[in-house]
């Protein structure tokens, strides 16, 4: 319980950082295995139902995971390399 309090209170990252961590790097990676697996399912589903609002209904559940996966891609799409040499060292710092 307070765990979920300590969450809650934090601010939110008005940007995302400029350079992408490993850890964050596989977390990004999971959750675009995730949204394309439910794309293809919300798309694979929409084929085969009959009737019209659902099928509807599904496509645009599925093109919301598709949007999902874009916004995470481009978030892979930076020179990552260049990003962390821009960064401070914190080493010379102390």
């Amino acid at each position: 319980m307070q765990m979920q309090n300590n969450q809650g209170n934090q601010a939110p990252i008005p940007q995302p950082p400029r350079a992408i961590s490993s850890k964050d790097l596989l977390y990004i990676k999971d959750a675009l295995s995730w949204e394309l697996l439910a794309f293809k399912k919300f798309h694979f589903y929409a084929q085969q139902v009959q009737s019209p609002e659902l099928k509807q209904a599904l496509d645009k559940m599925g093109r919301m995971h598709q949007n999902h996966f874009q916004r995470l891609l481009t978030h892979l799409q930076v020179d990552n390399n260049s990003a962390l040499a821009s960064l401070p060292n914190t080493q010379q710092m102390q």
